[in-house]
C-alpha cells in the first residue's frame, strides 16, 4: 500500500507541478487600442433564465465593441418561463439607460436533432450567423466591457482559429460560494496550465470563440452528440487534434466572463455529475488527468480510514497531505493573482479537506445514476 501511495502521489505531484510550469508559459495579453476589425457572431442558448437575462443583456448593452462588428444570437431551449418576454421588454424598452438602437440583438427557437439540447443550440445559431467568427457563452453570465476588444487584437495578432477565455464566479459572502471558486481557479489555472505545456484538455463554453469554418471543418459536435454536455471541451478536443497550433488561449484579464455558482449544495453536486458524465468520452490526455487527480483524492481517504484503524502509518498519510495541500496551493494562488482573487483564499484551508470527500462522492454518484439539467432528465 505504501509503494502505491507513493505512486499515486509523486505522478500527481508531477502533473501538478508541469501545468504550474505551463501556467507561466502563457504570456499575459495587454491591449493596445487597435483599430477593430473582426466581426462577430456571439451565440447564447437559454432556457429558464429569466432571472439572470437582464443581467447579461445590460453587460451585452456595455460593450465597447463597435456595434456594427457583432451581433448577438439568442437561442430559445423551449423555455417555460418568460424568458422570452424579458428580453422583448427589456431591448424594446428604450430610456437613457437602457438603449439597443445599433445592436444586432435577436431571439431564435432551438432546433432539436440530438441528445443534447445545448449542442443543438449552439448548431442552430451558427447556421444563421452572418460572420465568421463564432463566441460563445451562456445566459447566467457578465461579459467584460472589453470582450470582444480582447478577442478582436488577439485575433489579429496571432494565426489562432480557435480560442479559449478565462471564466470565473461571481462572488458572494458563502462559504458554498468560496469553495466553488476555489475550484473554478483550480480548473481555470489548470486550463492555462495545459495550453502552457501544449497539451490542451480543458476549456468553458461560456467563453469560447472559435472561425465558422473550423466548426462546419470539423463536422460540429459530430461524434459526441449522444453526450448532453461538453459542447465545449470535445470540440477543442476535435480543434486541438487537427490544428495544434492554432488553438490558443486568451490570458487576459480583459475578456474575463463571470458567471453564478451553484445556489446550494445538492445543485452543485447535480452539476458535477453532469459534469463527470462526459468524462468517459475525454481523450487519453484528459482521461489521464482526470484519473490521476481522481485517484489522489481517493487516496487521501482511503489512508485516512486505515490510519484511524492502525492498518496504515499515519505520518505517511500526513505527508501525503501535506504535499498535495502546497501544490494545489501553489496553483490556485496562481489564480489567484491572474483573477484578482486573493482574498478567496482564506476559505482554502477547510474547503482542501472538504474537497476529496467531495470529489470522490461526485465520482461514485456519477457511476451509479444518471442526471438532471435545466429540469430535463438525462441519460449516461
Amino acid at each position: 500500500m505504501i509503494i502505491i501511495s507513493i505512486t499515486i502521489i509523486l505522478a500527481y505531484l508531477f502533473l501538478i507541478a508541469m501545468l504550474i510550469y505551463g501556467f507561466d508559459k502563457v504570456s499575459y495579453f495587454t491591449l493596445e487600442d487597435m483599430p477593430s476589425k473582426t466581426k462577430f457572431s456571439v451565440v447564447i442558448p437559454f432556457r429558464n433564465e429569466v432571472e439572470n437575462l437582464p443581467i447579461l443583456l445590460s453587460s451585452i448593452k456595455n460593450l465597447n465593441y463597435p456595434k456594427h462588428l457583432f451581433e448577438i444570437i439568442l437561442i430559445n431551449d423551449d423555455s417555460e418561463d418568460d424568458s422570452v418576454k424579458t428580453i422583448k421588454k427589456i431591448i424594446d424598452t428604450k430610456t437613457p439607460h437602457n438603449d439597443f438602437s445599433g445592436i444586432d440583438i435577436k431571439i431564435i427557437n432551438n432546433k432539436r436533432l440530438t441528445n443534447s439540447p445545448k449542442k443543438d443550440a449552439i448548431t442552430t445559431a451558427i447556421k444563421q450567423s452572418k460572420y465568421k467568427w463564432i463566441i460563445s457563452t451562456d445566459a447566467d453570465c457578465i461579459l467584460p466591457k472589453y470582450w470582444l476588444d480582447s478577442f478582436d487584437e488577439y485575433i489579429q495578432k496571432t494565426n489562432a482559429i480557435c480560442i479559449v477565455a478565462p471564466v470565473i464566479y461571481n462572488v458572494t459572502d458563502s462559504f458554498l460560494n468560496r469553495f466553488q471558486l476555489l475550484d473554478i481557479l483550480s480548473l481555470q489555472g489548470a486550463t492555462i496550465g495545459g495550453f502552457g505545456i501544449k497539451k490542451p484538455f480543458l476549456c468553458n463554453g461560456a467563453n469560447f470563440g472559435y472561425k465558422k469554418q473550423l466548426f462546419n471543418d470539423l463536422k460540429g459536435f459530430d461524434g459526441n452528440n449522444n453526450i448532453a454536455s461538453g459542447d465545449d471541451i470535445f470540440l477543442l478536443e476535435k480543434a486541438t487534434k487537427t490544428y495544434p497550433e492554432k488553438v490558443h488561449y486568451l490570458k487576459s484579464k480583459k475578456a474575463v466572463v463571470k458567471t453564478e455558482s451553484q445556489p446550494s449544495w445538492a445543485s452543485l453536486i447535480s452539476q458535477r455529475v453532469r459534469w463527470a458524465a462526459k468524462t468517459t468520452a475525454y481523450n487519453y490526455i484528459g482521461k489521464t488527468m482526470g484519473i490521476i487527480v481522481l485517484l489522489t483524492n481517493i487516496l487521501i481517504l482511503i489512508t485516512l480510514l486505515l490510519s484511524i484503524l492502525g492498518l496504515y502509518n499515519f505520518k505517511i498519510w500526513l505527508y501525503i497531505l501535506i504535499i498535495k495541500f502546497s501544490i494545489d496551493f501553489y496553483l490556485i494562488y496562481k489564480s489567484t493573482v491572474f483573477f484578482n482573487e486573493q482574498r478567496i483564499l482564506k476559505s482554502y484551508f477547510l474547503g482542501f479537506f472538504i474537497y476529496p470527500f467531495f470529489s470522490v462522492y461526485v465520482a461514485l454518484t456519477s457511476i451509479f445514476s444518471n442526471y438532471a439539467w435545466k429540469g430535463r432528465p438525462f441519460k449516461k
